[in-house]
This record gives C-alpha cells, sequence and structure tokens, in this order.
C-alpha cells in the first residue's frame, strides 16, 4: 500500500559528474510525473539554493520537456559541484582565516518555505552523508548511488563504473598495439581515488601485464621482474595500469592539491613516478597515459542507463511507499533499500578474496606484491 503525501520533490546531483546521471534525473522526473507530483531541479548540488544571486533559476521545474532525450547523454543537466559542503561551508574571514558553518538549516527552511515534501540525492559518499544528516533534521531524502569508482557500500555496483572500465579498456586496447611497435613500456593512470575497481577491471579485461591498486601496497621490483621477463622471453613490450590512489610500499600517496575545508584532497601523478622509475631500472622506453576525466565523460553503456533508470524509478517508489534515509541498493538481479546510515562514511574497496582478484593471479597479472 502506498502513502501518497507528497505533491512536490526534488532532485539534486553532487560529486563528480558521472554517465547515468541524466537518465536518472529523467528515470526520477517520468516516474514522479506519472504520480501526479511536481518535480524540481536543484543547480549545483545545493548552490542553486545557497546562492540565489547567482543564479536566475537555482531551483526549477522540471517537466517531460525538459527531460526528453537526455537518458543517453554524459554529465548531467543540473550540474555539480564537489565543494562547499552545507554540513562543513567554507566562510573566509576578515583576517584571511577560513572557519567553517552548518548551512543546512537553510535547505530545509527552503524546502519548507516552497513546500517541497522530499528529497532525491544522488552523488557519492560525500554526498549521501549530507542526505543523511537531512534525513535526520527531518527531510524525506532517498540516496541514489553514483560514482564511477564503485567505491560505495553496501550496492554491487554504482552507475557511471561500467562505462569507465569500458572506456579504459579500449584505451588499453590501443596501447597494446603502438606499445608493442616500439617496444615500450606503457603506464596508464586511471581514476578510483582509494579504491582500484577501476584498475583492476579493465587492466584485466585490457590484458595488462600489471595492475597496482591502493588495496595491495606494490613493491616496484616486482613489476621490473616482470618487464625484464617479458623481454626475456621476447615479448618487448609490457603495459602497467595504476590506480590514482596506488600506493608504494614505504611509500606515500600522490598528492596534486591537498584536502582544504569545504573540498577533499584531489589525487593524481603516481603514473609519472612510476613511468620514470620503470624507464631509470628498466632502460626501457616508457611512456605514461593519464586518462583522468575522460573516464567521467561521455554517453553511458547499456547497462549504466539502464542501472541509472532503476534507480530513478526505485527512488520515487520508495518516497510513494513512505520511506526515507535510504539508498536504493542494486543487489543483483534486483534493486533493494538500505539505510543512509549504514552507507555514509563508508567505503568499499576491492576485497583480496574475490574471484576478481584470483582471476588475475591466475592470468599472471603482477599486482605488485
Amino acid at each position: 500500500m502506498t502513502q501518497q503525501h507528497i505533491k512536490r520533490i526534488a532532485i539534486c546531483t553532487g560529486g563528480g559528474d558521472a554517465p547515468g546521471l541524466n537518465a536518472v534525473i529523467r528515470s526520477v522526473v517520468i516516474a514522479a510525473a506519472n504520480r501526479g507530483w511536481e518535480c524540481y531541479g536543484i543547480r549545483d548540488g545545493f548552490n542553486g539554493i545557497l546562492f540565489p544571486e547567482r543564479y536566475e533559476d537555482g531551483v526549477f521545474r522540471l517537466t517531460r520537456k525538459h527531460v526528453r532525450n537526455i537518458g543517453h547523454l554524459g554529465g548531467t543537466m543540473l550540474g555539480s559541484t564537489n565543494k562547499g559542503n552545507p554540513l562543513h561551508f567554507p566562510i573566509h574571514m576578515p583576517d584571511g582565516s577560513t572557519r567553517e558553518i552548518d548551512r543546512s538549516d537553510e535547505i530545509l527552511e527552503y524546502f519548507g518555505k516552497k513546500e517541497v515534501d522530499a528529497l532525491v540525492s544522488v552523488g557519492g559518499d560525500g554526498s549521501l552523508t549530507i542526505a543523511n544528516a537531512l534525513h535526520k533534521k527531518g527531510l524525506k531524502v532517498v540516496g541514489v548511488p553514483k560514482t564511477i569508482d564503485n567505491d560505495l557500500d553496501k550496492t554491487m555496483t554504482t552507475f557511471g563504473f561500467d562505462t569507465a572500465v569500458a572506456f579504459a579498456t579500449e584505451c588499453i586496447d590501443r596501447l597494446h598495439s603502438t606499445a608493442d611497435s616500439h617496444q615500450r613500456v606503457m603506464v596508464v593512470e586511471v581514476m578510483g581515488r582509494y579504491a582500484g575497481w577501476i584498475a583492476l577491471h579493465s587492466g584485466i579485461a585490457g590484458n595488462a601485464h600489471a595492475i597496482l591498486m591502493p588495496e595491495i601496497p606494490f613493491d616496484l621490483d616486482t613489476v621490473v621482474n616482470v618487464i625484464r621477463g617479458r623481454d626475456n622471453d621476447g615479448r618487448m613490450y609490457s603495459v602497467v595500469v595504476v590506480a590514482e590512489g596506488a600506493i608504494p610500499k614505504d611509500g606515500h600517496l600522490e598528492v596534486v592539491e591537498a584536502a582544504e575545508i569545504g573540498h577533499a584532497e584531489r589525487l593524481g601523478g603516481i603514473g609519472d613516478r612510476i613511468a620514470k622509475a620503470l624507464q631509470e631500472r628498466t632502460g626501457k622506453d616508457t611512456r605514461v597515459v593519464v586518462l583522468g576525466h575522460l573516464l567521467r565523460g561521455g554517453s553511458p553503456t547499456a547497462f549504466d542507463r539502464l542501472a541509472s533508470m532503476r534507480f530513478g524509478a526505485a527512488a520515487v517508489r520508495a518516497l510513494d511507499a513512505g520511506m526515507s534515509g535510504v539508498m536504493v541498493s542494486l543487489a543483483f538481479p534486483n534493486v533493494d533499500y538500505i539505510a543512509l546510515e549504514e552507507v555514509a562514511g563508508r567505503m568499499k574497496a576491492v576485497p583480496m578474496d574475490s574471484d576478481t582478484v584470483q582471476t588475475a593471479r591466475d592470468l599472471g597479472i603482477c599486482l605488485g606484491d
């Protein structure tokens, strides 16, 4: 039995973009319209509410017309941001210092004034942590898990991951031929933050010879030995896939930009560091390719489109059934609902006993240990 107490809902997309966001928006808008609900989009995370002076339409009505033919498009029509967390919002003081304030009550006040009954929050760990806080303050909230990194707990996968892996695999495929032609070592750095899901899946699918990821601190000697062994066997090239969060034994994380109030640290540079070290120690011409934000862009795969539409529709069904404080989860082959409390602040690393890791080892792929 449904609990029809909703007339208006809002949707926001926060954190890094991912292929499939537009498909989620489309699914939510149509499923809501079919229940007679109005749906409103919030610009750039919660910035459309917190900075009304920046926008002519920081929060605007979404109709079927707005979401027509957007399901296959990358990015998000609402915009996104990974800065300005309303729970820890940075304020610059006259003396040049910065302090945090909690602006979440402003969001609740806005929803009350505009008579918006519930929120669908689409995002990763940070966005879902904010969603959980809003739920605890009394707002009806349903979360939708989004990240290409696949590092959100309590869901088999997140939309965007399949697209990122597919593109990374295609790039690795292409690098085999050029590496072979020039007898080079190719180091491919992929996104993933503190988890190695993209590196592991694309590395295996792309027939990489070594895969380095955060879950296994690596010893470069093992990679050097693999390269030399291939040379001795007459296979004069090698492909090494490295996650941006990979850490050498007795080493440190490579950070491009340190964490500041309002946003997390930005990783990067480990691929270049490894490439230089491999060239010095093997004497082979070594090049690095950083896929970076190429993994975030473009059209979502069929799997990610379907997952996105299923998540969006399931979020609306949850609200219709009176649920709040839950995240839509993919518990293959069906969707499920998990309490945001069980998801917020938790990261899903690659388990070392997974069959995917065992597959890499059975295929003789070096994992750096």
